[in-house]
């Protein structure tokens, strides 16, 4: 019983430090000390420890100095990197997944897309309804490797998105849904260039935002 409480709390540890990093709570480059998360967390220092070595391992958090980890910062030319990389995966993701996905949960993205394009400021909801249009391709292929492939560079990605705010809820509104009708619509080829479109206008917008423009 003891192990399998220390297992399910250094789960609960990784999920709820996991989710402070991607939505900020944890910024780029804070250093992450883990008797504060632990008090944080109201658990022991234990499973802390093992969740920034997971962390850490996933390229979350980096070493600072020979003890102590740093939430990752990702550099300009790393996004930009995952960005074109991104394209080729989620194009070939959609060729693949094409046809096995139920229209009833296209049609209910949609509607979610549509609800929560009302509100103008990036939520933890719009986050999470941004993996599920962009992970349901890869998860409709049943290409594993594919999957997590698309799930990693996706994370470094928004670590950048996070550190530079982009603004970009009512354009990802309209993108998003141009992906899902043109999904609705049967037509793999529209979905693809759609896709495209998207990612490289979240590209685009970002090397604005650094360039100050």
């Amino acid at each position: 019983m003891t192990v399998d409480r220390e297992l399910n709390l250094a789960e609960h540890a990784y999920g709820q430090i996991r989710r402070m990093i991607l939505e900020r709570e944890l910024p780029g480059g804070m250093s992450v000390v883990e008797g504060r998360l632990a008090d944080h967390l109201e658990i022991s220092r234990t499973p802390v420890r093992e969740a920034v070595m997971r962390l850490a391992a996933e390229g979350l958090l980096t070493k600072q100095g020979s003890r102590s980890f740093a939430v990752r910062r990702v550099s300009a030319a790393e996004f930009f990197q995952c960005m074109h990389i991104r394209e080729v995966l989620e194009s070939e993701a959609i060729q693949l997944a094409f046809g096995k996905i139920d229209r009833s949960r296209i049609a209910d993205l949609r509607e979610r897309v549509i609800a929560l394009g009302q509100s103008p400021e990036q939520t933890a909801a719009h986050w999470q309804l941004d993996d599920q249009i962009h992970l349901m391709f890869a998860r409709a292929s049943g290409n594993i490797v594919l999957t997590k492939t698309i799930d990693d560079l996706r994370t470094l990605t928004r670590l950048c998105e996070i550190t530079y705010p982009l603004g970009r809820v009512p354009a990802s509104t309209i993108e998003h849904l141009a992906i899902l009708d043109m999904l609705l619509d049967g037509d793999a080829e529209a979905t693809k260039t759609a896709m495209l479109t998207h990612l490289r206008n979240v590209a685009t917008d970002c090397m604005d935002i650094l360039r100050g423009g």
